[in-house]
């Protein structure tokens, strides 16, 4: 009896409406101790200010998560017809956030590579300790925004033909994102720096919930979980082992253009 087919329970909508919220929950939890540190920091001239983009991109990351909660909602309550109309503006959302986060990533990469260019000798070891770490995590937000988008464009597909199929890409693709706020919580148990395994499994955490309900409620896998298994895995395992090896420390250099 899967959610997303006609025999389906009304109680399995509100597990997406549940997963909505809890992948909120997870990016605030990360995210705002985080910021309200960097704003002090700002404040006292100890990093350099945010820019633009980088508000621009949590405007999007924001208004894509209450939008999915929002359609979750929708669906659960019974207002399908109005989910189907207004489902066009995740998708534009989507592919807002996709394009700002690969502006993104350049853009905080050369703000630590102009200081370390600018810092006084003693000043620079941090920052190239920091470049170094953001070589690495340029393997983790390539994975993440085109998994996303792949995720996104999948589900969209699927809206009239496989609604529990659409229902799980789109509860897949935000899980990909979340490894930046998993990254920020730093009270939980870490790899990160010398490995990336904590942040692909705990993005894998973030999907549990729905994954333990299909199994207990539904008896067996959706097909969907099939897909996220074969582009997911080795994706990760990609950057796993490419992660810290020297070639990537100097490809990622390449793709700055540093």
């Amino acid at each position: 009896m899967l959610s997303g087919t006609p025999r389906a329970h009304g109680l399995d909508r509100w597990i997406f409406v549940a997963t909505a919220a809890w992948f909120i929950l997870i990016v605030l939890v990360g995210f705002i101790p985080d910021s309200l540190i960097k704003i002090q920091m700002v404040k006292a001239g100890l990093r350099a200010p945010f820019p633009p983009i980088l508000h621009a991109h949590a405007v999007l990351m924001g208004s894509y998560l209450l939008f999915l909660l929002s359609q979750t909602w929708l669906v659960a309550t019974g207002r399908t017809s109005r989910h189907g109309a207004i489902g066009p503006v995740g998708g534009f959302l989507a592919l807002a956030l996709v394009v700002v986060g690969f502006i993104l990533a350049p853009t905080m990469y050369h703000q630590v590579a102009d200081g370390l260019r600018a810092a006084p000798p003693p000043a620079r070891a941090p920052l190239q300790e920091l470049l170094l770490h953001l070589d690495n995590i340029l393997l983790l937000q390539i994975q993440a925004g085109l998994l996303f988008g792949l995720y996104v464009a999948l589900g969209l597909g699927a809206r009239s033909r496989d609604s529990g199929f659409h229902k799980r890409m789109m509860m897949f693709a935000p899980a990909m994102a979340l490894g930046a706020a998993f990254a920020r919580m730093t009270w939980l148990p870490h790899t990160i720096p010398a490995s990336p395994l904590s942040i692909i499994l705990y993005q894998l955490l973030a999907l549990a919930p729905l994954f333990i309900w299909d199994i207990i409620r539904n008896r067996r896998l959706h097909q969907a979980y099939a897909v996220l298994a074969v582009t997911y895995l080795p994706v990760a395992l990609a950057s796993y082992l490419i992660w810290d090896r020297p070639w990537w420390h100097d490809t990622a250099r390449a793709i700055m253009g540093v």
